[in-house]
């Protein structure tokens, strides 16, 4: 198996990347969980010219895949920039409605995905089964909720929620969650609707750990900055051993993770997924711990940009499947 990113790819990833960097994403960040969507979506809207959403959708919904290992490079940087909203769920939205249209139910394909390929919708999704809460139902334009069989032998189906219940306060707060509220359009239901969930489930953890990936990434390049220009005794931080060693120590669980970030969205087999969330989860938070000391007290202010980064490592490292979940799963796979 390459895992090896293609030129192709690697051009994709370097104009994302240019991108972000000249759309100040922090201040976009901060406008966001302030309550102020317009930067953000100002940056939802290059993205979905750029064919991020594309990636996620068929051609014949205006898309160019589903291609799950260019969506995994494209949320690595999305991680790096911290951009705020909920892509992962818009993204995990639009496979969960190609399932559905591949396994016969194409109305709600044909109704939705246009609007999310172009980016002028936004989508958040719960899924049954991995949570009850949504993020950034309060910014999203579409509530999906995809609900079990029921005990009484009513099959799964697949409703447009009419809004959601309080905001509760994240461990970031650039993301907001809810529960959906009760009722609203039935969009699909049936067996075929619990199958098409698991595939947008399975999305979602990849890019959630493609994105903590980013984090952790970011994360490194930026105390790798700090601890160059920080002096102590009259010499660089960066200098002494000890702080060498916890950086290198991080570097290598980011760069163990990223095979198998890879390797999962090649074979998009449950089991590897797993791995590579857990795997880039605990990787990222082991980062922000790394970045946490060596910036010294000064990690600990909000008004450091550092703090967008931090405050992400834990959210994503638990979205989608917790660590102890996404173990259970590996080894499941494997038995």
């Amino acid at each position: 198996m390459d895992l090896t990113p293609t030129s192709e790819q690697l051009g994709f990833v370097r104009s994302l990347d240019a991108m972000l960097t000249a759309a100040d994403v922090p201040l976009a960040a901060r406008a966001w969980a302030a309550g102020d969507r317009a930067p953000g979506r100002a940056v939802w809207s290059r993205l979905a010219e750029a064919g991020l959403f594309a990636l996620a959708a068929p051609e014949l919904y205006d898309g160019v895949g589903p291609l799950p290992v260019e969506l995994a490079l494209a949320f690595t940087e999305l991680g790096r920039a911290a951009v705020p909203g909920p892509l992962v769920e818009t993204a995990g939205a639009a496979v969960l409605l190609t399932q559905l249209a591949e396994l016969g139910d194409a109305a709600p394909a044909k109704r939705l995905l246009p609007g999310l390929v172009a980016g002028d919708e936004t989508a958040t999704l719960t899924v049954a089964g991995h949570g009850t809460y949504a993020l950034d139902a309060d910014a999203a334009d579409v509530l999906l909720v995809v609900e079990p069989e029921a005990a009484d032998g009513g099959a799964a189906r697949l409703r447009c929620a009419p809004g959601h219940g309080p905001l509760r306060v994240s461990a970031d707060p650039v993301r907001r969650l809810a529960a959906p509220l009760a009722g609203g359009e039935i969009l699909a239901s049936g067996p075929h609707v619990a199958a098409a969930a698991d595939r947008a489930a399975a999305l979602a953890r990849l890019l959630t750990a493609a994105q903590a990936l980013g984090v952790g990434l970011a994360l490194l390049d930026q105390t790798v900055a700090h601890v160059k220009q920080r002096t102590q005794f009259g010499v660089a931080v960066g200098s002494f051993q000890a702080v060498k060693h916890r950086l290198a120590d991080t570097l290598i669980g980011l760069e163990f993770a990223r095979p198998l970030l890879h390797g999962a969205a090649l074979t998009l087999a449950p089991a590897d997924i797993c791995a590579a969330k857990v795997t880039a989860g605990g990787a990222a938070y082991a980062a922000a711990g790394t970045a946490l000391q060596l910036h010294g007290a000064v990690g600990y202010t909000d008004e450091l940009d550092l703090a967008l980064w931090l405050r992400k490592a834990r959210p994503l490292r638990d979205a989608w499947g917790a660590p102890a979940r996404c173990r259970a799963e590996v080894l499941a796979g494997r038995t």
